[in-house]
């Protein structure tokens, strides 16, 4: 695996290295050595598989506050997707900056998200499956969100969002929150 530095603190993209023959090829996704090398989060508690059929369709922006905050390991295993993480840690110089990635299932790219960012994905095909590694339980009580059309986060996203959950398009704005995002 190859890791690539992002411009937000403590994410990573990783690049798959496939080896082939006739029959195809292999690559490692995961190696808690490898991961640890670099100060990863090596230790993952859930798989989790989401499918979305249309274009257009937008998760999240989702984390989990400590002491359930989670890492990801985000691979799109069929079509496309814009993957998007905002830093929420107050203490950090990447503090509510935010990075687009498109992750698909030809560049095989996974995306490393730290505890501490909230993580969504548009998808920018139909039928669309994503798979992720998380290092934490989910939790209802620790889940929050930011609200994707946030002018204080200034996200551009490449195509229509078409398919929103409620709860993803009422999450609270950032200036009217009380308490601290993270």
């Amino acid at each position: 695996m190859k890791f690539h530095e992002t411009n937000l603190n403590d994410a990573w993209l990783i690049e798959l290295e496939p080896r082939g023959d006739d029959r195809g090829h292999f690559a490692r996704t995961m190696c808690r050595d490898e991961f640890s090398e670099h100060g990863l989060i090596a230790d993952f508690k859930q798989q989790n598989m989401s499918f979305s059929a249309q274009r257009g369709t937008l998760r999240g922006l989702h984390y989990q506050h400590p002491p359930h905050a989670e890492a990801k390991l985000v691979r799109c295993l069929r079509g496309a997707i814009v993957d998007v993480i905002v830093d929420v840690r107050r203490d950090s110089s990447t503090y509510l900056q935010h990075q687009l990635f498109e992750l698909t299932d030809s560049n095989r790219q996974q995306l490393y998200v730290p505890p501490g960012f909230a993580h969504s994905f548009l998808t920018l095909t139909d039928d669309v499956e994503v798979s992720y590694l998380v290092s934490e339980s989910y939790c209802p009580d620790a889940e929050d969100g930011l609200r994707y059309s946030d002018t204080a986060l200034g996200i551009s996203w490449p195509v229509p969002i078409t398919v929103l959950s409620e709860k993803d398009a009422n999450w609270p704005l950032i200036d009217e929150r009380t308490q601290p995002l993270f």
